[in-house]
């Protein structure tokens, strides 16, 4: 288990390119954390690391979202609103994660049942009003 430190948003990105870097075909990163603890920067990161141009944004109403165009295909995809399990089994997830890119999953705690055994889970925590921890479990 580690400990990244983030006193800015750059910081954050900065530390999910440094996860790009470890990732491969068919990784999953299950993120959790409040609202505005820095999971879209973090994502906003890894997708730059991954080598996309793709810009990056919250997939809140839209559910999921894909950015090509790297190493690897990186899909995205947050539970925020997403009502039920019938709901989440709907998105067809098991063709993503065990599919041809990385997957990213913001409030993956909320259905942890659809989430890989093998997922590398991080927990983003809110310190102060500009520092952040993101925590690798």
């Amino acid at each position: 288990m580690a400990t990244f430190i983030s006193n800015n948003p750059a910081e954050t990105e900065a530390i999910g390119r440094l996860f790009a870097k470890d990732v491969g075909l068919g990784s999953v990163l299950a993120l959790q954390g409040a609202l505005g603890s820095g999971k879209t920067q973090f994502v906003k990161g890894l997708v730059a690391g991954v080598g996309s141009s793709a810009p990056v944004t919250s997939p809140t109403f839209t559910i999921a979202h894909e950015y090509p165009g790297g190493r690897l295909p990186v899909y995205h995809f947050d539970f925020f609103r997403i009502e039920d399990r019938q709901s989440a089994m709907r998105l067809g997830l098991d063709d993503y994660f065990f599919g041809d890119g990385v997957s990213v999953v913001e409030w993956a705690d909320r259905f942890p049942e659809f989430i890989p055994e093998l997922a590398r889970w991080l927990d983003f925590e809110i310190r102060s009003e500009t520092t952040r921890a993101i925590k690798t479990k």
